[in-house]
């Protein structure tokens, strides 16, 4: 099986606006990514965030729940939060799978914004049979910057509903885990 790594991008994002933007780390993020990746077999969750008071928040979580109280309290969050790698920039995350040129990178395409897509059933497809690891990154705020997006191998087509209900905007907590479902379930 291809290994599979995924990393929670806080800059370069976008507002709004479509300005290049840094957000916020959130608790829930931590825990819903790393706990839909320790469920689906994802070797590691990268939090790209080049502020350090916000990396030291995010070790000092993922501290509570792998070595803490939080470990004697609900041991099995602690194998969630194991997954966790927080480091400052996207070529931390590409250098920790052995440099960029030695991974794929796949983008989710509600950051695609007309870019060329690919279906799940051919991104499982494809990752079945990926000689290399495969990085999924996914945005925070209004999703990843273009020049991230446009160095992606693989843009994965975006996530509706069934029935065009005029409404898409899924939390990325819910986004990573249908797309691991889509691709490793």
């Amino acid at each position: 099986m291809t290994r599979v790594a995924v990393a929670l991008v806080h800059h370069p994002v976008l507002d709004r606006q479509g300005d290049v933007v840094t957000t916020a780390i959130t608790n829930l993020d931590l825990h819903d990514l790393a706990r839909s990746s320790r469920t689906y077999g994802v070797e590691a969750v990268f939090i790209v965030h080049p502020i350090e008071a916000q990396r030291l928040l995010a070790e000092r979580v993922q501290q509570h729940w792998v070595d803490g109280s939080g470990k004697r309290r609900i041991p099995d969050r602690a194998a969630a939060m194991e997954l966790l790698r927080v480091v400052p920039a996207l070529d931390d995350a590409y250098a920790a799978l052995g440099g960029r040129a030695a991974i794929e990178v796949w983008t989710t395409a509600a950051s695609a914004r007309g870019a060329d897509v690919t279906t799940y059933a051919a991104a499982r497809e494809r990752l079945a049979q990926a000689d290399r690891p495969v990085l999924i990154l996914f945005g925070t705020g209004w999703g990843l910057a273009k020049d991230v997006v446009a160095s992606a191998e693989v843009r994965i087509e975006p996530i509706r509903a069934r029935a065009e209900t005029g409404y898409n905007h899924l939390s990325v907590r819910a986004a990573c885990a249908i797309t691991l479902d889509r691709l490793l379930g």
